[in-house]
């Protein structure tokens, strides 16, 4: 279980005091999948970095089945089981597909079991396992790539932030398809920062997250039309205004 109590991030930004996470308290139970949500600057991405350990957290404490991580590093809260994926994946000139598969899995592991886990993903097995993780890929094979890394390290919790950005409406389709495949036989906790209807409406539970806080946190069914029908009477409003001009 991943529990954040209190926790709080603050920066100092032109000499101004900036609160980017207020005092927020979460809790995860094994085994969820779960989409975090809100608007833009609500701190989302930046909650997912806390977890990871990418940023230090100022205030509060981050737990992981009942151990405090606070104040572990992004290698040491890796080996106690949490993975990270990016908005933009790192490309590795003259590191391939095989190898970045092996360096997750942490032993040599053979090619037939790292063309299972790009199979997993929806790529053709051997059309990239010996590619470099370079240039010459596009932005939804990356994306679909390091998902397969993730899926190879089998940790209790992974996380994703923003899976859908920069990628193209076909790569998205594949994309859904991995997630929702990944729902149905992932043992681990799965956390998704996303906007994407597409992606919220696979969740377990959705939490969304405005002001640095969690505002909202249920079951799909639940916190999903709320989601929608906001969005349909902002949109409504738009729309009488720009006629209205």
């Amino acid at each position: 279980m991943l529990e954040l109590q209190h926790v709080s991030y603050r920066v100092r930004e032109d000499q101004e005091d900036l609160t980017i996470i207020d005092d927020l308290d979460l809790t995860v139970e094994d085994g969820k999948f779960l989409v975090v949500t809100g608007p833009n600057g609500g701190g989302k991405s930046t909650l997912a970095r806390l977890i990871m350990g990418i940023r230090p957290v100022t205030g509060g404490k981050i737990l992981l089945n009942g151990e405090d991580i606070t104040h572990l590093s992004v290698t040491e809260r890796a080996r106690r089981g949490i993975s990270f994926a990016f908005q933009q994946p790192v490309r590795f000139k003259g590191i391939r597909v095989i190898d970045l598969l092996r360096l997750a899995v942490g032993h040599p592991v053979s090619v037939a079991v790292a063309c299972g886990y790009l199979s997993r993903v929806g790529l053709c097995a051997k059309d990239y396992i010996y590619r470099e993780v370079n240039d010459s890929l596009s932005g939804g094979e990356l994306k679909r790539i390091e998902i397969a890394t993730v899926l190879a390290r089998g940790t209790a919790c992974s996380l994703f932030d923003e899976p859908e950005a920069g990628i193209d409406i076909w790569s998205f389709q594949n994309l859904i398809k991995v997630f929702e495949s990944i729902r149905e036989t992932s043992r681990g906790t799965v956390m998704i920062i996303s906007h994407q209807e597409r992606i919220l409406s696979i969740a377990d539970e959705i939490v969304v997250i405005d002001g640095g806080k969690v505002v909202r946190q249920g079951p799909r069914d639940e916190v999903l039309p709320e989601i929608l029908g906001t969005s349909s009477a902002q949109n409504a409003a738009c729309s009488r205004l720009e006629q209205e001009g």
